[in-house]
């Protein structure tokens, strides 16, 4: 970067591709669309860290992934040929053509703003600067998403792009490798897997189900199955690590399984029997593959979008009851499984397994350089090779 940088670099006349990075959640998006066009040898990514209110944990994220970062300081006095980002802070700062991608199962919270919900994403507040769309690009994961645009921020339709849904394709790509992951977590022959995720703040299971956990290993473990706990990095990053150890600390002493927030949580859906979760993204993907769910209820409040995998998801999945047995009630779930996942994978992607492909043509436009030819199967989730406590 700068002025005189021809000087000093060792490959010249490359397009350079800014990584926006606001926390881990995103960055983990973002590392999956940078990975289809960093290998080509005209194309140069650098990553910044940009303003947001969890933010804590972004530095050791970027440090773990090799990249070359910028402060965001010189960043927005810099200019890219392309740009792409998963959350909303300072883009407008931004010199380059902008793509928008959401970091979590499509666009499915809401928040009221008058009388009428507002789908978080697709308002104006989000993607308008002074009037003008910030966006070149804002990616959606189904063709139903462009109506809350139309209807939210008309400005923008013409930026829309539907791409599917990265995340789920690589889902369900990990699949028939089940058994790798297990034996990466740990599971014993036989056992079964009773995933609970949590997301963040005062109404996720992780605030409001303090004895869920403890009361699980008792009734289970000596049924034959492990629980493994996956709460959502804005937790970890907000009370640190240290403290959300210690909290899960007497838990993983008789058996809890916890995934930490650097590992990849999609390896342990697919090695899941049975997901118990919240209102976050991880049930929403969970049941589009078919793993059997259960939702603790939502605190008055909690809004989803309408007609998004979320809101068909709360309607649909079982609610899991933490006065009654859980045994019985995962079985009954698991009979519910195959219905919930037609329900639901069809409303969080209408474009499976294209979502690389899509992604990797809209960036080579943006950029103006040819698409090469060479395209590779949707890559696996990586196994946990550590980040289990």
């Amino acid at each position: 970067m700068g002025l005189d940088a021809a000087r000093w670099v060792s490959r010249a006349n490359c397009s350079t591709v800014l990584a926006v990075v606001h926390t881990v959640t995103s960055g983990q998006r973002l590392l999956e669309a940078v990975e289809l066009i960093e290998s080509d040898t005209r194309v140069q990514v650098v990553f910044a860290q940009a303003p947001d209110v969890f933010g804590n944990g972004v530095a050791d994220f970027l440090r773990a992934a090799d990249g070359l970062v910028l402060p965001w300081e010189m960043a927005v006095r810099e200019r890219f040929d392309l740009a792409v980002a998963t959350a909303y802070g300072g883009l407008h700062e931004l010199h380059a053509p902008l793509v928008v991608m959401p970091h979590g199962a499509g666009y499915g919270k809401s928040f009221t703003t008058g009388r009428e919900p507002v789908v978080y994403g697709l308002d104006g507040q989000r993607l308008l600067h002074n009037g003008r769309v910030v966006a070149s690009a804002v990616v959606l994961s189904h063709d139903d998403e462009r109506e809350a645009l139309r209807r939210q921020c008309p400005e923008a339709l013409d930026a829309a792009v539907v791409a599917g849904d990265p995340a789920y394709d690589r889902l369900v790509a990990s699949l028939p490798h089940r058994d790798e992951y297990r034996a990466a977590l740990g599971v014993g022959q036989g056992r079964q897997v009773v995933v609970v995720s949590s997301t963040w703040g005062l109404d996720s299971l992780f605030a409001r189900f303090e004895d869920l956990l403890p009361d699980l290993l008792e009734e289970l473990v000596p049924q034959g199955f492990d629980v493994v706990a996956l709460v959502h990095p804005a937790a970890w990053f907000g009370h640190g690590r240290r403290q959300v150890d210690a909290w899960l600390a007497e838990c993983r002493e008789v058996g809890l399984v916890v995934v930490g927030p650097e590992v990849d949580w999609r390896a342990a859906i697919v090695a899941a029997d049975h997901v118990i979760a919240d209102h976050g993204s991880v049930g929403v993907y969970a049941a589009a593959v078919g793993r059997p769910v259960l939702l603790v209820d939502a605190p008055v409040g909690v809004a989803t979008s309408s007609g998004s995998a979320q809101e068909l998801l709360r309607h649909h999945a079982p609610r899991f009851l933490s006065r009654v047995p859980a045994g019985p009630q995962l079985a009954a779930a698991a009979t519910r499984a195959v219905g919930l996942r037609d329900v639901v994978g069809a409303r969080l992607t209408s474009r499976p397994g294209r979502a690389a492909a899509e992604l990797r043509r809209l960036m080579y436009r943006l950029l103006d350089l040819p698409e090469p030819g060479r395209h590779r199967a949707v890559p696996r989730v990586p196994l946990p090779t550590g980040g289990l406590r």
